[in-house]
């Protein structure tokens, strides 16, 4: 989710996990873009298990992000076929102007290259970083280059067998650090200084790591406590509060009927049992109404956050 901050695309949480019904209409074009992003990726995990990245995958990678939200007229799945630019309102004041739209293939097929190159002997992570620069400044999209970049950061880190899950995004330190993300991808355009970004990439990945380390100790004793603590206050129903427990680890957001579904019971039983993890702690009720009802995991939610 928080991968589109630095587009401008804000949704929440608990947002991005309700259906697309449960969304207020004003706030629906942020979470598709969030949506397809979680499709970009799954689509992506897939895939690196039959093939290596190419910009063939790079393309589709695109045309899962764009297609049906505001960038749905940029041309998903395609390198541009004219001049962009980075900030200003026009080319003329712009901060930084891309290669010239038929450089793209080329220097697209170089970056391919180098990114699968296994005689370059050079540390993955350095490799991944590289590789992040040269993308962005290349900029091949007309829009969703910041969202293709983040995301080919972490496929690679899976790919490179650095992560057994895609369980660390750098977007939210690029975004909490704007400025000088991009002060430092503008120093190399400008004056060659790799060093310097370098640095900063390896600085984020050492703060993310840290930060998703604490994560997932938080969810464990956050596990821990309620299973302890809390499921033993359903007596019999402890064994369908244990299935919804874990339901609700995967997804946070439910409702009596999504619970009815995952755990395989009536709608009394589901009633019941919302009603008992609301009075333990567990559930939040959010939206105020009588029918149609939203339940948050606020405990777990708030790990994230």
């Amino acid at each position: 989710m928080k991968s589109s901050l630095i587009e401008g695309t804000y949704t929440t949480i608990e947002e991005a996990l309700m259906k697309e019904e449960d969304i207020q209409p004003e706030k629906r074009d942020d979470w598709k873009e969030v949506s397809n992003y979680i499709k970009a990726m799954d689509f992506a995990i897939k895939k690196l298990l039959e093939l290596p990245v190419s910009n063939r995958f790079i393309r589709d990678l695109h045309n899962i992000l764009l297609t049906g939200t505001r960038g749905d007229t940029k041309q998903p799945g395609e390198f541009r076929k004219s001049q962009n630019w980075i900030a200003g309102a026009t080319i003329k004041d712009a901060v930084f102007i891309p290669p010239h739209h038929s450089e793209v293939p080329m220097l697209m097929g170089d970056l391919e290259q180098f990114i699968n190159n296994e005689k370059i002997n050079i540390s993955e992570l350095l490799r991944i970083a590289i590789t992040h620069y040269q993308f962005e400044t290349i900029h091949p999209f007309l829009d969703g280059n910041g969202r293709v970049g983040r995301l080919l950061i972490t496929l690679k880190l899976v790919n490179r067998n650095l992560l057994v899950k895609p369980a660390l995004y750098l977007s939210d330190f690029f975004e909490k650090n704007k400025i000088l993300y991009y002060e430092n991808l503008m120093k190399v355009r400008i004056s060659n200084d790799m060093n310097q970004w370098l640095k900063f990439f390896m600085v984020g990945v050492i703060e993310t790591s840290k930060n998703s380390i604490q994560a997932f100790k938080d969810i464990i004793e956050l596990k821990e406590r309620i299973y302890s603590q809390k499921l033993n206050g359903l007596g019999k129903k402890r064994v369908k509060g244990e299935l919804l427990l874990q339901e609700l680890f995967k997804n946070p957001v439910t409702s009596v009927t999504d619970v009815m579904q995952k755990i395989s019971t009536t709608r009394p039983t589901a009633n019941t049992l919302v009603r008992d993890f609301q009075k333990l702690g567990i559930l939040r009720e959010v939206t105020g109404f009588k029918r149609n009802r939203i339940f948050l995991f606020s405990d777990y939610i708030k790990i994230f956050l």
